[in-house]
């Protein structure tokens, strides 16, 4: 008896995920962004020492520490993407299939480099806000 099904296609690589793995990172810079540093810029221009009750100090580490865990998400989703792509693209029997895996594989290093880099933004960003005086006087 032969064997008459059609070589495997390429796993399908995209979808929401892998524009998380891209954008995850920016998206929760962003966040980090307007609330750490644009909240504490309004929070003292406003003379006050809170927001909506919670003491200022607590919000910015809250700022921080939930858009880097997104940003780590974002890269830990960027990384095995990475790995399956190019496990595609070398096991691609058609163009077809080769090309859409190697965009895959792309679009995933771009999100590697790209989440990696927010990451460290978000962390050097998280530091001085909460080393630093929140108001200066």
């Amino acid at each position: 008896m032969t064997d008459t099904s059609s070589p495997p296609r390429a796993v399908r690589l995209g979808g929401l995920l892998m524009w998380y793995a891209v954008l995850g990172g920016a998206v929760a810079w962003s966040t980090h962004l307007i609330l750490a540093w644009g909240v504490t810029e309004l929070a003292c221009a406003g003379g006050h020492n809170d927001v909506a009750g919670v003491p200022l100090r607590t919000f910015v580490a809250g700022a921080v520490v939930l858009p880097g865990l997104a940003t780590a998400a974002a890269l830990a989703v960027a990384w095995p993407a990475w790995r399956r792509a190019v496990a595609a693209t070398r096991a691609a029997t058609d163009e077809s299939d080769r090309t859409r895996a190697q965009r895959a594989a792309m679009m995933a290093l771009i999100g590697l480099g790209a989440d990696a880099l927010f990451l460290a933004i978000i962390i050097a960003g998280g530091a001085a806000l909460l080393v630093f005086p929140s108001c200066p006087a």
